[in-house]
């Protein structure tokens, strides 16, 4: 029998990219699409999981996680061809790239960066190659070969003494014990504002939000939990995160396997999530917690699941309160669990997205979802 097709382990600094790409959902459609796969696959989801949560064919996905195996997250970015032939032959192209992700300090040059005029001019006076260019196309150039102009950005890699450990730890229980495995984790803070997104609106005529600088209705924090073998995520909204609200999601998660046999729960690294209340009652009710590493927090298989439920629910809103924002919340729910596995009825859902409605409840530890305070 072959090996399921995943991707292989992230570095700290991919785990990160892919996270901010997936929750920011800034950027392309397709890098965000493509983005959402990695993540979901190195959480443990397999591809039929994951070709139904991003509405992609099963093909596309495998493709995507091989593309990546390969060549990283180069992977993201589509290679379309076509346009006139190329003037500038392979090794001058490198030789272009390669000035230009080079410091101009480190080759004499007065300058902390490029412009695209700076670089066609230096280009023209090296010494041992001439290469004429014009501005455009050094442009479409280094657009072609993946070279951008970024901001600058800091980077962590993680300090976590026993990281190869946890994320070994966290591979085994989802080969495993798949049936058995769930993740928790918080997003937020969660605040009452007019919030920017995208939808269908006619050419030029934009659809528009108040502006607003008050805040007068605190944040919430939404605490997820999601279950691996069956595909469901489910959650409540808190004031704050903390022991106790932690706690309250666990036993939620005992409660969805209450035949009394050994459950595994992927969580963060946080302080709120290991107090000594928690570990007693974990190692009572036979739940084993398996913590992500420190600033590796992309390792949770609920992360690729939340950038969906910010997209469809937050962004694009402008909730009166936090009651029917959490509703929102709820109804997103209900609506992706009871659709998460008849991909004809996402197909429909997909030209249908503010139809965002269903008949089966979730449950947050044997209760109905109701508007937390």
């Amino acid at each position: 029998m072959a090996e399921p097709v995943r991707v292989r382990r992230l570095t700290d600094q991919e785990g990160q990219k892919l996270q901010q790409i997936v929750r920011r959902g800034s950027t392309s459609s397709v890098r965000y699409r493509r983005a959402m796969m990695l993540l979901a696959s190195a959480g443990g989801n397999r591809v039929p999981v994951i070709a139904k949560l991003v509405q992609a064919d099963e093909d596309t996905v495998r493709d995507v996680i091989h593309r990546f195996n390969e060549i990283g997250l180069a992977c993201l970015d589509p290679r379309w061809a076509g346009g006139r032939p190329r003037l500038l032959g392979p090794e001058d192209e490198d030789f272009v790239i390669q000035t230009a992700t080079t410091r101009p300090t480190k080759l004499d040059q007065p300058f902390t960066r490029w412009s695209i005029r700076k670089l066609a001019a230096y280009l023209r006076k090296v010494h041992d190659r001439v290469i004429r260019i014009g501005r455009e196309a050094l442009r479409c150039l280094l657009a072609r070969r993946g070279v951008t102009f970024q901001r600058t950005k800091t980077w962590k890699e993680s300090p976590d003494p026993e990281r190869d450990t946890k994320l070994g730890r966290i591979e085994e229980v989802l080969e495993r014990f798949p049936d058995r495995v769930f993740a928790f984790d918080e997003f937020g803070p969660l605040g009452i504002r007019p919030t920017a997104g995208s939808c269908w609106a006619e050419q030029g005529r934009p659809e528009r939000h108040p502006a607003t600088y008050h805040r007068t209705h605190g944040v919430r924090y939404f605490h997820g939990c999601y279950s691996i073998g069956d595909d469901t995520l489910w959650g409540v909204n808190r004031r704050k995160k903390g022991a106790a609200n932690t706690l309250s999601a666990l036993k939620s998660i005992r409660a969805a396997r209450p035949d009394g046999a050994p459950i595994y729960v992927i969580l963060d690294n946080l302080s709120a999530h290991k107090g000594a209340d928690i570990r007693r009652w974990a190692m009572k009710n036979k739940v084993n917690l398996c913590f992500t590493p420190t600033y590796a927090s992309g390792a949770n298989p609920i992360e690729a699941h939340f950038g969906p439920l910010r997209q469809f629910t937050v962004a694009n809103s402008n909730h009166r309160n936090h009651t029917v924002q959490t509703r929102a919340l709820h109804a997103y729910l209900r609506w992706r669990n009871a659709n998460a596995r008849h991909p004809d009825v996402l197909a429909a859902q997909r030209r249908e997205r503010a139809r965002i409605r269903s008949e089966k409840g979730i449950r947050w530890g044997g209760r109905p979802l109701q508007a937390a305070a």
